[in-house]
């Protein structure tokens, strides 16, 4: 019965202990045992342990007696906290009907707090608060709640005190689940509507669907239909996480679980579609709302270092697409780097995620172009052209307006590194909108920087200027002009498109001399001069050269006149000169260089 479950997921900024309260909720309820009891039990990828964050969603359902004597089915969802993972987050909302709010009583409240609080007050989400790690002796339990009701005007005394590592008000937690969240509303009478809110790919039994049933009943055998794609199926297996996969006989209005159909074409499945039932006419049933499409913010291109694994990179980015539909891919070819894709991330932490699971879980070794964000260009013609590319960019004659992304950044910052935080910020183009103190100790400041600013190194620099203390959140608010320029690199004369990048003017000889003396460091000696360079359309801003192998051929010479070996010397010069005008002496960039040039950790 949908009055006896309650669908809810944790959300949290990154570290406040999500996944640590799960596994206690989980232990609590008996659907682990403690033997079985481990930390980060949702967090099944070696990525998420080895970081100790989540990456994705994790849906469990497991069996909680109230004191009243009731069971309730309680259907959890564990959410990513990092801003590049917030689409997991809209996700796991549109499947629930609340959400515990969980701050970090040591930290308080944090950038990522907000806007998390933000998404689940437009879902309309019940919302929870729960105060975590107050066995802390740092905790500072009366500040945080204040400022719980300060920023998110949510009354303190409605603030729950617990702890992931101990136990401290799991009880509490869930009898709050059970009174303050609302039943799940649906009929199971009606026509079957369910959204498709997450998917995986099994070797054996084709597409994994995660599902959330809002009408009807869902079966083995039951014919269905994906509304937007009106690809039909039928229903092979239908279960839930408990958090193993168990069958279950059917799956009700209300209720959370997964299916499979041997769908094994995994192109006609995609997450935030409905699925209806196929015995009713198409276009009778009305699909659910499902969540704003993901804009990609960060592109940069991936290649195989084996040109031959390139079916198996498009093999793997497919299978990838379907359980992380924020990714985008199409096939792009390089000059220097033969056949790859061109790829689009969240953001610079989902771009290293990506490159790390395809080398990791489908065993390719792969190669990087510098990540850059998206970029408008008007023509002198009127025409608008979307740059995602360097490679994109019109001829410099053509272009009457570079336009680049901004993005408004909310700063959560204690008092004290106010002064370095606006160093930072003014460093990288920002202009300071407004500051809001939280409480006596904290401050909130809004800035609007270039997205291109904070996509790379900006969130370590912050750490850094904040000792740690420093969160940001950041969402993209439109496009302005900018005097930004293309600066290609050429190596002995000839441009490698994929060391190509956009950036402001400013920046750009600096940029390019920077590239020039790690290629340099790359490319080993030939037998001539090799000219490294970064140009400007047709100006040259840097040049870095790589000195020529000084063989000795006077060496077989014993004793002689000294016109035998000018002779040689004049026959040395006229061959390197040779090599020069015709370019006999090609340079081959080798894949070692690539790979240190594009990796942007080191660039400042």
């Amino acid at each position: 019965m949908s009055q006896f479950t309650r669908n809810f997921c944790i959300i949290a900024h990154i570290d406040h202990g999500k996944s640590t309260l799960a596994d206690r909720l989980l232990l609590r309820c008996g659907a682990i045992t403690e033997r079985e009891f481990r930390e980060q039990l949702l967090d099944d990828m070696d990525l998420e342990r080895e970081r100790g964050i989540t990456i994705k969603l994790s849906a469990v359902t497991v069996k909680y007696t109230h004191t009243d004597g009731q069971e309730y089915q309680l259907n959890l969802i564990d959410t990513p906290g990092h801003v590049d993972f917030n689409y997991e987050v809209s996700r796991s909302l549109a499947a629930c009907e609340g959400a515990l709010l969980l701050v970090d009583a040591t930290q308080g409240v944090q950038a990522q707090t907000v806007a998390n609080a933000l998404l689940a007050v437009n879902g309309e989400l019940d919302i929870i608060p729960v105060l975590n790690k107050v066995d802390l002796a740092s905790a500072q339990i009366n500040e945080t709640a204040e400022e719980i009701e300060q920023v998110l005007g949510i009354a303190q005394e409605e603030c729950l005190m617990a702890s992931g590592k101990t136990g401290l008000g799991v009880e509490e937690i869930l009898d709050a689940v059970v009174t303050r969240l609302r039943p799940p509303q649906g009929d199971a009478e009606k026509p079957l509507r369910a959204l498709i809110f997450d998917c995986k790919y099994d070797d054996y039994k084709g597409v994994i669907t995660y599902i959330r049933v809002v009408d009807g009943k869902l079966k083995k055998g039951d014919k269905i239909r994906m509304h937007h794609l009106n690809s039909t199926f039928e229903v092979a297996e239908v279960g839930q996480f408990t958090p193993r996969p168990v069958q279950v006989a059917s799956l009700t209005a209300g209720e959370v679980g997964f299916m499979t159909a041997t769908i094994k074409d995994i192109h006609q499945v995609k997450v935030g579609d409905t699925i209806e039932s196929g015995l009713v006419p198409r276009g009778q049933t009305q699909p659910l709302p499902g969540y704003r499409e993901p804009q990609p913010m960060v592109f940069c291109g991936i290649f195989p270092a084996n040109n031959g694994a390139f079916e198996s990179l498009k093999n793997a980015l497919e299978k990838l697409v379907l359980n992380d539909s924020a990714l985008r891919f199409q096939a792009e070819n390089s000059a220097a780097l033969g056949f790859g894709f061109r790829c689009g991330f969240l953001g610079l932490l989902h771009m290293q995620i990506v490159q790390e699971r395809l080398e990791r879980e489908f065993n390719i070794e792969l190669v990087q172009t510098a990540p850059n964000v998206t970029y408008e260009v008007q023509c002198n013609d009127g025409t608008v052209v979307t740059v995602t590319n360097p490679t994109q960019v019109p001829d410099p004659s053509r272009i009457k307006e570079f336009r680049e992304p901004i993005a408004r950044v909310e700063f959560i910052v204690p008092g004290e590194f106010i002064g370095p935080l606006m160093t930072l910020c003014e460093d990288r183009r920002a202009k300071f909108i407004k500051q809001e103190y939280l409480g006596s100790k904290r401050c909130m400041l809004h800035y609007d920087i270039p997205l291109a600013e904070i996509v790379f190194d900006f969130y370590d620099r912050l750490k850094s200027a904040t000792r740690g203390y420093g969160t940001m959140d950041y969402h993209v608010t439109g496009f302005v002009e900018a005097d930004l320029v293309k600066v290609d690199i050429l190596v002995h004369g000839t441009p490698v498109d994929a060391l190509s990048v956009i950036c402001h003017r400013t920046n750009s000889e600096a940029r390019g001399r920077r590239m020039l003396v790690r290629l340099r460091k790359q490319i080993p000696r030939h037998l001539f001069v090799i000219a490294l360079q970064a140009a400007i359309g047709g100006k040259i801003v840097a040049r870095e050269n790589i000195s020529a192998l000084a063989k000795d051929v006077t060496s077989k010479c014993y004793g002689g006149d000294i016109t035998r070996k000018r002779k040689l010397l004049e026959k040395q010069k006229e061959g390197k000169k040779k090599m020069r005008s015709k370019n006999i002496g090609a340079v081959e960039v080798p894949q070692e260089a690539f790979l240190a040039v594009l990796d942007t950790r080191e660039d400042e």
